[in-house]
């Protein structure tokens, strides 16, 4: 009878313990994404000094569903990839372009279809990209705009420039572009209808030409397969229960997306 007893003592303790660690599943696990604190609408500090934006947004939902804590991590864009190497961060979700990437990252699927675009004052006269030729063109160092401008399929358009001046963030770029020490930017689309926005009506304007075309992805250390399948697998879910696309329209970037497609 005693060692029934203490059998079933054993097994309460046993069941205690799983139970336990069930319910505190991913208690402890932390998930740092590192961004670009100056890249709205993906990632960006807001007035009230708190870090905000689409894809940190998809970030928390991420690890709301999956018991984690988020970390936002701002990082200077060309140590981004230091950053990722060295585990400070575990993964790039801020506006990241797969395209010209495909071998330097783990990628999950593509979630939104994005444009490199040129931003000029409506004032300049400048109607298309041959109407750069002899200007000041402006881009965010280690940028896929910047990838765009030294690719094969633009070596005559980069040319055409006087120069090409590389910022460390677009608040910076378009206050040059405002004071008119540059004549352009070469940026994301989303971030340029963004910073367009919130100056003076009819001040600046998109060209109708894009340079390029590209998608975005969640870029994770180079055979962290474990991690971007977890993360993969709940944007799925969020996906499939109209969570993405909710918090997609909050963001005006519907017409984006492309996940799952």
């Amino acid at each position: 009878m005693r060692k029934t007893a203490v059998l079933i003592l054993a097994l309460l303790l046993m069941l205690g313990l799983v139970v336990g660690c069930a319910d505190n599943k991913g208690e402890d696990k932390t998930f740092t994404v590192g961004f670009d604190a100056e890249f709205p609408p993906y990632g960006y500090m807001d007035d009230n000094g708190e870090y905000t934006g689409f894809d940190l947004d998809l970030a928390q939902e991420v690890c709301e569903r999956r018991g984690w804590e988020l970390v936002k991590q701002p990082i200077n864009w060309d140590s981004k990839d230091s950053e990722l190497d060295s585990g400070a961060i575990d993964c790039i979700w801020n506006g990241f372009t797969i395209n010209g990437r495909e071998d330097d990252y783990t990628w999950s699927s593509p979630y939104v279809n994005n444009s490199q675009v040129f931003v000029v004052a409506a004032s300049a006269g400048i109607q298309d990209q041959a109407g750069l030729a002899g200007k000041l063109v402006a881009v965010q160092k280690e940028s896929s705009a910047l990838a765009a401008l030294e690719g094969e399929d633009n070596t005559e358009l980069l040319a055409s420039f006087e120069d090409l001046l590389q910022f460390g963030d677009y608040n910076t770029a378009f206050m040059e572009l405002e004071q008119g020490s540059v004549d352009a930017i070469a940026m994301d689309i989303g971030v340029a209808n963004v910073q367009i926005d919130s100056r003076e009506a009819g001040k600046f304007v998109i060209l109708d030409d894009y340079l390029s075309e590209e998608q975005y992805g969640v870029g994770f250390k180079l055979g962290n397969e474990a991690l971007r399948d977890q993360v993969e697998e709940t944007m799925m879910e969020m996906l499939e229960d109209g969570k993405f696309l909710e918090i997609a329209t909050a963001w005006e970037l519907q017409d984006f997306v492309c996940l799952g497609e």
